[in-house]
C-alpha cells in the first residue's frame, strides 16, 4: 500500500491497493467519479459514478439512433433505398424489425463507451459519432425532401 507524508507529518494511506474493475459491486453506488492529477496517480481508468454530461451525450447518441432508424424507414416506405451495405443486409434479413438489433447494438456500444469514458479520446469518440449521425440524418432529411416531390 502507499503512504504519503503531509506537511505536519502524518501519515495518508492509499485506501485503494488495485484501480477499480471495469465492473464490480460498487458499480452503481460506489464514489469514484474521476481522476486527480497528482502526481504518481493514474491519469485514466474505470469509475463508479458518471457525471450528467456522460448522460446527456449517450441520451443525445441513443435519441439520435432512434431519428436515424425513423428516418430510414419512412425514405424506404417513399421508395428511397440504403446506402450502407450492412444495414441492407440486415434490413433484407429483418425487415422492418431492423431497428431492433439496430438499437441493440447500438446501446451495447453505448454501454461500453461509458466505461470506458475516463480513457483517452473517449469523450472525442462519442462526440465525434454524434457529429456523424447529425450528418446523416441532415443527408435523410434532404433525401426525403427530395422524394416527397
Amino acid at each position: 500500500m502507499k503512504s504519503e507524508h503531509s506537511e505536519e507529518g502524518v501519515v495518508f494511506q492509499d485506501r485503494r491497493k488495485r484501480p477499480t474493475p471495469i465492473l464490480s459491486r460498487y458499480t452503481l453506488n460506489g464514489r469514484r467519479q474521476g481522476f486527480i492529477g497528482a502526481p504518481g496517480l493514474p491519469k485514466e481508468g474505470y469509475v463508479d459514478r458518471y457525471g450528467p454530461g456522460v448522460l446527456f451525450a449517450l441520451v443525445l447518441l441513443s435519441g439520435l439512433n432512434c431519428l436515424d432508424s425513423f428516418l430510414t424507414m419512412k425514405i424506404l416506405a417513399l421508395g428511397g433505398r440504403e446506402l450502407n451495405p450492412v444495414m441492407d443486409f440486415l434490413i433484407g434479413l429483418t425487415g422492418e424489425k431492423f431497428w431492433l438489433w439496430k438499437f441493440f447494438a447500438v446501446s451495447l456500444c453505448s454501454v461500453f463507451l461509458c466505461l470506458h469514458v475516463h480513457f483517452k479520446r473517449v469523450k472525442w469518440v462519442i462526440a465525434f459519432i454524434c457529429l456523424l449521425y447529425l450528418i446523416v440524418i441532415t443527408y435523410q432529411l434532404v433525401g426525403l425532401h427530395l422524394l416527397e416531390f
